[in-house]
């Protein structure tokens, strides 16, 4: 039952996520992803074999909290307004549709749990909502190229020492692999998250046993 609740929560949350990247960047003078197709939330336009398929099921299946991403939406730097300071908003949009998404769930779970506290699937999709959006804006905002947070960290980097950094973005999906294979992102990113997960739940209020 909770695979039905949370896959296409996942799903909707990363569409969500890549959309936004491609929102930003047309709304800043790159319309690729809108000429490509991508501006769009067909899901079929975003699966990524890694990120949609083999994370979410490694997760499944080594009990880890589930998180994911989708294929990157294509973004050419060169038709933005403002490169630093565009490629910065592109990146931010992504972990930020989230975070919305965080603070949405959030306040329609703590009216459910004041109005109607015995609707429990209703909870468990704003609790998975909850979870799954904090953890991929989290994930997102490291600074790991090609992560979200190493573009937005670029942006106050000198232009030198930004380029340098950037460099090392055709090996990061392959390092940001490894790392959540051997653990360094649970013993990293879920001490923050369920530091932020607890206050979420505190201001919630109820009872969230067996969800």
């Amino acid at each position: 039952m909770s695979a039905i609740v949370y896959l296409p929560i996942l799903f909707f949350s990363i569409i969500l996520h890549e959309y936004a990247h491609g929102y930003i960047a047309c709304r800043n003078g790159d319309d690729t992803a809108y000429i490509l197709g991508r501006l769009t939330f067909n899901p079929l336009k975003h699966v990524d074999l890694v990120g949609s398929i083999i994370v979410p099921l490694f997760c499944i299946t080594s009990g880890l909290p589930l998180f994911g991403w989708a294929k990157p939406v294509p973004v050419n730097p060169y038709n933005l307004n403002n490169i630093r300071n565009d490629m910065a908003k592109v990146a931010f949009a992504g972990p930020a549709a989230n975070l919305v998404l965080v603070v949405i769930s959030v306040f329609a779970l703590k009216l459910v749990v004041m109005l109607a506290p015995n609707f429990t699937i209703l909870m468990q999709v704003f609790v998975y909502s909850i979870m799954i959006n904090l953890l991929l804006a989290l994930f997102n905002l490291m600074p790991i190229p090609p992560l979200d947070g190493s573009k937005i960290l670029a942006r106050f980097l000198p232009t030198n020492a930004a380029n340098k950094y950037m460099r090392f973005e055709k090996y990061g999906m392959l390092l940001v692999v490894i790392l959540i294979l051997i653990g360094v992102f649970e013993k990293i990113l879920l001490p923050v998250f369920y530091i932020i997960f607890n206050l979420i739940l505190s201001f919630v209020g109820g009872s969230f046993n067996g969800l």
